[in-house]
């Protein structure tokens, strides 16, 4: 029987480019690091990558009571008032384990900035000190917090729109389960999980291809997992064990080049097969962590803006 050669696979110009300088920068391995370096080291890595944060009209820290105690929460809006209307939960990556506020500002600003609709980002409390499902727990209470609390956020709710990446991908699909399953004082109107741990990603194709080289690797995610210490029977967990026949309409976005694209996949496939209404995007030649890599790989800021653009497809279907 002849022996199947792996495809090589197409690699864009412009990530190249940055893969092959990040090559040759080296660096221990984030399993060799501790946890402050870890934090310290995705933070450089966003601040030397990422595009300059936009200027918006409103960026104000506020907080709001969680199980585990006060949540901070950031608004980001290109209004000083507005209407009311849909508003953006945003959930950060980083393995739920080395993000925060300030890893996604600049992200977080352009989301506002493109779609004009408040943004608000969750602080959510990070493993290993707050292991799974701490994270969870507090998007969700963040998340029900905004849908009836107009006064407190100074804008009014008619819809939550769960959005995030990686990690927060993750959240984004489980959030939406739940407060499917015990709805807030508002409905959830879109979901957009981006290139999102859907199911457990061990052993799949797209971890194996992509282990190292591509951004996000095989032993970061096995880095993560152990501190979060996911419970593998829990859809808050890995939310493709959950029920999909409720799922809002969903903007669910992969990477060609990632290590979990086939988790995202896999989620995909679940949305058909309940028949949700969903606009499904891979970007080609393209790696994890896409959203915030904007100035590093100019193409990304225009893959952003197809992600920005389904959304709006995806809102206006519905008016």
């Amino acid at each position: 029987m002849p022996r199947m050669v792996a495809e090589t696979p197409y690699i864009r110009a412009d990530v190249k480019a940055f893969l092959d300088a990040l090559a040759a920068m080296g660096g221990p391995k984030i399993a060799d690091m501790t946890l402050e370096q870890a934090r310290a080291g995705y933070v450089a890595l966003h601040g030397m990558a990422d595009a300059p944060p936009r200027e918006l009209a409103v960026i104000r820290d506020l907080a709001c009571p969680g199980p585990g105690g006060e949540i901070p929460l950031r608004l980001y809006d290109a209004r000083e008032t507005r209407d009311p209307g849909p508003v953006i939960m945003f959930y950060h990556g980083g393995g739920f384990v080395i993000g925060d506020l300030a890893t996604h500002h600049s992200l977080c600003t352009e989301i506002a900035f493109q779609m004009d609709l408040p943004v608000v980002a969750v602080d959510y409390r990070r493993a290993p000190e707050h292991p799974f499902p701490a994270a969870i727990e507090d998007c969700e209470a963040a998340s029900r917090w905004v849908a009836a609390s107009p006064a407190a956020l100074g804008r009014s709710a008619t819809g939550l729109i769960p959005m995030g990446d990686s990690a927060g991908g993750n959240a984004t699909i489980v959030v939406a389960q739940l407060l499917a399953a015990q709805p807030a004082a508002v409905p959830v109107v879109l979901q957009v999980p981006i290139f999102p741990l859907a199911s457990d990603a061990r052993g799949s194709r797209s971890m194996d291809d992509f282990a190292e080289g591509f951004i996000l690797t095989k032993g970061a995610v096995e880095f993560f997992d152990a501190a979060y210490a996911p419970d593998r029977a829990d859809p808050r967990g890995f939310p493709i064990l959950g029920d999909h026949s409720l799922a809002p309409p969903t903007v669910l976005v992969t990477a060609s080049l990632d290590p979990i694209r086939d988790s995202g996949r896999d989620y995909g496939a679940a949305l058909s097969a309940a028949g949700i209404e969903h606009v499904f995007l891979e970007i080609k030649g393209g790696t994890h962590s896409f959203t915030n890599l904007r100035q590093a790989v100019p193409g990304y800021q225009q893959d952003l803006e197809r992600v920005f653009a389904a959304m709006k497809l995806m809102l206006g279907a519905q008016r």
